[in-house]
């Protein structure tokens, strides 16, 4: 089955559990339900979604305030080049979080038997689940975040057991990887805490009146590298087997056969010693939450389960217990395909590569595949010639593409063999002069761990080869192909394969998944989810056959005509037009001056916003029944109707100081206030006891608390603060200096989304991009003006914004449409607009006034503006640029 029809493309949309993939198919039903969709889930779904409708209704003080901070405050963070994005996680990411924490505050979940009651489809017996501590299974598609659903999981668990005095959660943590690459992938998030400073895991101090930073107090701890070991606040980073009982530890670069050291394989006996043993010390402490990364492995090795139930044993002993086991893999399958009965949370790979979180999977069409022809050949890469060179051409394509921006492509091919990996990586340097030095062979064993027995490399090379196989997305790095026995399993994280080339047939011993197989390729390159990313996967019937076998999991797979001729499939390059010989780029460009910020805000005046002089219509109070005001209203601020309502139990008291911190929160995150918390709190609070209703009233009063949620009162309580704040703290300085120029001919080349463009001959750009069919209009007339000399379509790399004030009296940035060179000394800023909106004469206003402001600081060049409405441009078809001037020259209300 398909996705829904209104299945959100937005990856940070809330999803209704309604229209979320299932496989609807009764083909699919006889082959496993079981095997498609994890039993807990779906009842899961519909219970959290009501539970977060509810504004999370029965949580305590300290999950609340963090599912707020998280999911409904908005996070700027800075980039490398100074400016500022906004962050937000995937909604992925928040239904796991807010299912774990609504098992545990919510449902209260104690074992196997309280997760039960969420099975629907009746399969599920006790019996299935082997651990009798709280387990939960998050099931998440590669790329789409899983450590950071870790991190928030971690400070949650720390948190509340910080806070609340009743918790059973802990303060301190294990986090288990399957293998070294992994732990080192983990490494560089954890170390130095570094993931819960950096993202938005931790709230200010200050915020509903914690002190989050401050009280968050964490040593990480990697494998033996074991410091000071405190009874709480412990992070122990660590392979499985650092953890296995003392004799059982595990293997070395000292070892014959160092491959078990290098992906963590079963331990053998011959080990150097440790100087500590981490599996003593987990065993010692006497809180503990366990958080497994890729935890598939789980059911690979019986000593792996045994471990974690050793731990739980030795708690119960000092009258504790494991307080959770957080399980995070893109494949919670056992070996016969089932997938975990402890499933909690899923998002799977259909779902992602609709929302462009991850690349999307495309394989050649049939007209593609019948050029394929198998040689009757010993040797793989005569055998495989065709297959070969169609991976080939389909990386070649792209490489130049990804290159201009920064971006190194990476080929992939899969051999059956560590034979044929060396005759293969030879085939490869020798037939095309591009990869001659840049093959990157890595030996792996059939289940796709790094394998290095039959090559007998030192300690050295290993950690250079590790090191190579997870730098090879660098442009600094030599290699451009990497030949291997399978695709890596998990850790080898890089986000730059775009083609993948399998020669080679999977068995079901193998225990290898086709989501597997493509996995490590799938992470996206680009930071932009508007753009689809592809992935070609090109090889053999067999590997074809089974690639397609993923379609049980609902991903469509997308088909396209391959090899010679074909177009490439990348995203597309929007870039100055520098080999185009027919341009001349010196005169085609554009100069554009830099203005200082008219508009700015004075925050320090906000501590004369004077409550009492806003001058609204006060509100009536309503005498609302004992039942009613435990009751919480939501609604449509847009259409004004109730969406649902929560009733609060009996037991449950509303802090009036709780209300009055929500408003200030809201209007200080519309704003994108930074400071004065306090002043504004102290503000809205006095507005509400005195001037908001007819009466002075007493926040105290639980029908007044009642009468705060009626959507009148909401929207005159942030609406006005909002207007009042504006007015006092924006303001205009009335001048502005050239502080610099915009030269169009340097603007570093992006990538934007598929789509229809045309191709100028009047722009220094390769590509003019609209944003609506206006936009390709107007770029299409521009090319037949005689009259110009030359134009851009102000892109958001070109970097042109003017400062305004908008509808609302916020700051905001426009951006005008396109930038017209008529003459080497007049250039005219031109804004297209189909249906009009409340910011239009606002922008235009400001256009007008920068291009005054423009010309009072300089005489070389004049600037001038005009406005193009789409219903007179496509009526009187102007036939060059100065009859446009003539005919659209000034917008009416200017």
């Amino acid at each position: 089955m398909g996705l829904h029809k209104n299945f959100p493309k937005s990856p940070y949309e809330v999803i209704d559990p309604n229209l979320r993939w299932f496989p609807a198919d009764e083909d699919l039903r006889e082959q496993g339900y079981g095997k498609l969709l994890p039993p807990l889930v779906d009842s899961l779904r519909r219970k959290v979604n009501e539970w977060r409708n509810s504004d999370y209704a029965g949580a305590t003080d300290t999950s609340r305030a963090l599912l707020r901070y998280w999911f409904q405050t908005e996070h700027f963070l800075p980039l490398n080049d100074g400016n500022m994005y906004l962050f937000r996680y995937y909604f992925a990411q928040r239904e796991a979080v807010e299912t774990i924490i609504y098992l545990y505050e919510i449902a209260q979940v104690q074992d196997k038997y309280d997760l039960l009651r969420f099975d629907r489809s009746g399969a599920v017996s006790s019996g299935m689940f082997p651990e009798d501590w709280k387990r939960f299974v998050i099931k998440m598609a590669t790329g789409s975040g899983k450590t950071k659903v870790l991190s928030l999981i971690l400070a949650w668990s720390f948190f509340h057991k910080t806070y609340e005095e009743n918790s059973t959660l802990a303060r301190n943590f294990l986090v288990i990887t399957p293998n070294i690459i992994v732990l080192d992938r983990i490494r560089t998030d954890f170390e130095g805490l570094k993931t819960f400073f950096h993202d938005p895991v931790l709230p200010p101090n200050g915020f509903e009146g914690r002190n989050w930073h401050d009280d968050f107090q964490l040593t990480l701890h990697i494998q033996d590298n074991i410091s000071l070991v405190r009874r709480t606040g412990n992070i122990f980073l660590t392979n499985i087997h650092r953890v296995y009982e003392s004799n059982n530890r595990e293997s070395s670069f000292g070892d014959d056969d160092t491959s078990d050291y290098f992906l963590g394989a079963k331990p053998v006996s011959k080990t150097n010693e440790s100087l500590v043993d981490l599996g003593d010390i987990v065993r010692d402490i006497n809180e503990l939450v366990v958080l497994n990364d890729e935890a598939h492995h789980i059911h690979d090795s019986k000593e792996w389960f045994k471990s974690i139930q050793d731990i739980h044993n030795r708690l119960l002993q000092k009258d504790s217990m494991l307080s959770m086991q957080i399980d995070v893999t893109a494949t919670p399958k056992h070996d016969n395909g089932a997938i975990f009965v402890q499933t909690v949370s899923d998002y799977p790979l259909v779902e992602a590569i609709y929302q462009n979180i991850v690349k999307h999977p495309v394989l050649p069409d049939a007209a593609s595949r019948a050029k394929l022809q198998e040689r009757r050949s010993s040797k793989l890469s005569e055998k495989y010639q065709d297959y070969i060179h169609l991976g080939y051409l389909e990386w070649k394509k792209v490489y130049n593409e990804h290159l201009k921006m920064g971006k190194k492509a990476v080929l992939f091919l899969m051999t059956d063999d560590t034979k044929n990996c060396d005759e293969l990586s030879t085939y490869l340097q020798n037939t095309y002069p591009e990869l001659k030095g840049s093959v990157l062979v890595i030996h792996t064993k059939n289940n796709g761990e790094i394998s290095e027995s039959t090559t007998g490399k030192a300690k050295e090379e290993l950690e250079k080869l590790r090191k190579e196989a997870n730098d090879i997305d660098d442009v600094t790095s030599p290699y451009k192909a990497v030949v291997s026995v399978l695709m890596l399993k998990e850790g080898w994280d890089v986000r730059n394969v775009t083609t993948i080339v399998g020669l080679r047939a999977y068995s079901s011993k193998s225990n290898i998944l086709p989501e597997q197989t493509l996995g490590r390729g799938l992470r996206r390159m680009y930071r932009d989810e508007e753009i689809a990313e592809p992935l070609s996967v090109v090889g053999t019937d067999a590997f074809m056959d089974f690639v397609e076998s993923i379609k049980r999991e609902g991903v469509i797979l997308e088909r396209r005509k391959m090899g010679e001729g074909s177009r490439p499939k990348s995203p597309l390059v929007v870039e100055v037009d520098e080999e185009n010989v027919s341009k001349d780029i010196e005169r085609l460009d554009i100069q554009i001056p830099i203005l200082t910020s008219r508009i700015y805000r004075e925050y320090k005046n906000l501590s004369n916003l004077n409550v009492a002089s806003f001058g609204i219509n006060k509100i009536k109070i309503k005498q609302f029944t004992e039942d009613e005001q435990r009751e919480i209203i939501f609604k449509d601020i847009s259409t004004e109707e109730i969406s649902h309502i929560t009733v609060l139990d009996s037991n449950f008291l509303v802090d009036y100081r709780s209300v009055i911190g929500y408003f200030t929160q809201v209007i200080m995150r519309e704003l994108r206030l930074i400071s004065g918390y306090d002043i504004l709190y102290e503000k809205v609070k006095i507005f509400i006891v005195k001037y908001l209703f007819e009466e002075e009233v007493d926040l105290e009063n639980l029908n007044i608390l009642r009468n705060l949620s009626e959507l009148e009162a909401t929207k005159t309580i942030i609406q006005t603060f909002k207007k009042k704040i504006n007015e006092l703290t924006v303001q205009d300085k009335g001048e502005a200096e050239i502080r610099d120029y915009i030269q169009v001919s340097k603007c570093r080349p992006f990538v934007a989304k598929d789509q229809g463009y045309m191709v100028p001959k009047k722009s220094v750009f390769n590509k003019v991009i609209g944003d609506s069919q206006l936009e390709l209009d107007f770029a299409s007339f521009l090319e037949n003006c005689d009259d110009i000399i030359s134009y851009v379509k102000n892109y958001f790399a070109v970097h042109f914004k003017i400062d305004y004030v908008n509808s609302t009296g916020d700051i905001s940035n426009y951006y005008p449409d396109f930038i017209i060179k008529k003459t080497i000394d007049e250039i005219y800023i031109v804004e297209t607009k189909g249906l009009e909106d409340l910011d239009v004469p606002l922008k235009i206003k400001r256009l007008d006034q920068w291009c005054k402001d423009i010309n009072s600081r300089q005489q070389n060049i004049k600037f001038d503006w005009v406005f193009v409405e789409q219903e007179e441009f496509e009526k009187y078809r102007p036939s060059s640029f100065e009859e446009l001037l003539n005919n659209f020259s000034k917008y009416k209300d200017i």
